[in-house]
Formats: C-alpha cells, sequence, structure tokens
C-alpha cells in the first residue's frame, strides 16, 4: 500500500498536535548516535582504555537501535498493518537492512578491537565511515516514520489508542534497557516534552522506578533545566 499524499498532508494539517510516539525516542536516538560518531571521531585508537571505552558506546548503540527496531515491529507496525495493510512494507525492509548493519557495525568494532596497534587508525576509520552512513540512514529512516506512518498513524487510530499501544510498547521493555534509553531520552526533549514524559512515568510507574530514572537523567541536565523540570513536577527540595 503506497501513502497517499492525502494522508502525510493530514500531518501538517491537524489544527491540534496528536500524540506522536515517534518524536522522543528519535530525539533519543539521533542523540545517542551524534555523541557516539562524535566519540569515534575523536577516539585516539592508540589509548588502550580509551579505545575500549569508546568501542563499548557504540555496541551499546547499537543495542539501542535494535531493540528499537524490535519494539516498532511487535508493536507500532503491528497496529499499521492491522488497519492499512502494506503501508508499513517499505520501513519493514528498511528495518531487515539496517538488522543486517548493526551486525556490520559489530564486526567491524571486533576487528578494531583485535586489530595491531599499528594498524588500528586505518580501522577506527573505517568504523567510523561506516557508523556516519548508518546514522544517515538512520536520519532519514526515522523522517519517514514520524511523517508518513504518523500520517496513516492519525487517520486510523484515536489518541486514546495510540496512547495505549506506546503504554504496551513501553511495559514491555526491560528496566535495563529502559534506564539506558531515558539517559538519552529525557536529556535531549524539550521541557514541555521533559515533564509529561516524567509526569506520565510518575503517574504509571512504581515510585522507585521513577525515583530512580530522576536520579539518572539529573547530571544530564544543565542547571537551568533541572531548575525548570523540579519546578515543574513539584518536587520537593531534597531533590
Amino acid at each position: 500500500m503506497k501513502i497517499t499524499p492525502q494522508e502525510l498532508a493530514h500531518v501538517a494539517a491537524a489544527e491540534a498536535p496528536r500524540f506522536d510516539m515517534y518524536s522522543g525516542i528519535h530525539k533519543a536516538l539521533r542523540a545517542c548516535m551524534a555523541d557516539t560518531l562524535l566519540a569515534v571521531g575523536r577516539m585516539d585508537p592508540a589509548d588502550e582504555q580509551e579505545l575500549s571505552q569508546v568501542s563499548e558506546r557504540v555496541l551499546q548503540l547499537l543495542g539501542m537501535c535494535g531493540g528499537h527496531l524490535s519494539h516498532e515491529n511487535e508493536f507500532v507496525h503491528a497496529a499499521i498493518e492491522a488497519r492499512a495493510p502494506g503501508a508499513s512494507d517499505r520501513i519493514g525492509h528498511e528495518h531487515e537492512e539496517h538488522v543486517q548493519h548493526i551486525a556490520q557495525l559489530a564486526e567491524r568494532v571486533a576487528l578494531l578491537r583485535g586489530t595491531a596497534p599499528e594498524h588500528r587508525h586505518a580501522a577506527a576509520l573505517q568504523l567510523y565511515q561506516a557508523l556516519g552512513l548508518f546514522i544517515a540512514d538512520n536520519f532519514q529512516h526515522m523522517h519517514v516514520e514520524e511523517t508518513a506512518h504518523n500520517a496513516v498513524l492519525w487517520a486510523r487510530y484515536t489518541d486514546a489508542e495510540l496512547v495505549a499501544l506506546h503504554d504496551a510498547l513501553v511495559a514491555a521493555i526491560p528496566p535495563l534497557e529502559m534506564m539506558a534509553v531515558v539517559r538519552w531520552l529525557v536529556p535531549f526533549m524539550n521541557p514541555m516534552e521533559r515533564f509529561h514524559l516524567l509526569a506520565d512515568m510518575r503517574a504509571k510507574a512504581p515510585r522507585a522506578a521513577f525515583e530512580a530514572i530522576v536520579e539518572a537523567v539529573r547530571p544530564h541536565l544543565a542547571t537551568q533545566e533541572w531548575a525548570k523540570l523540579a519546578r515543574a513536577l513539584e518536587l520537593p527540595p531534597q531533590w
């Protein structure tokens, strides 16, 4: 099924903002991807500790991407196909390609780690270039999801249905994976998005889980950002 220009226009024409399950996680992915690429680009391959730390960050990014693909396939694509058969075909095929690229990048990390010190600069450059292409492809991919896929979802689901779908997706994410995601999710949202996300988490998650998330993201917020968030959430002074 092709997504029509009319459906795409629906995204821009909506008078009131619709529930967007892509926006937040995609900000997190873009931030993590960009930060990791910069780290690889400035890495000293001759420094064993730095090589270990940065290559581990690449593997963590790849794990985050793999988990995201899996969750989208299971929940979002299933919802699209249920009411618009064929509408997720293009992105679904790209997901298959991304799985292959993730495996190839993991192999490049292993190759870099096993390369003799005198040859590491070349291997590091190859990893940097390959990661850059993967990220460029993902940026375009996410734009299609945020426009074309949202057009399909918004035309066929109510916001209440989309919130329920999103809640089910989030509930399926293991705690350790969730903590890795929120580290990039919360700091790179704007203040309003940050408030609504954490207010929703406080309402739906156990108190201990909410407090752990706040403590995990606080070091990554600027002083002014934290002050705005604490004030909006009416957090107690001891925070």
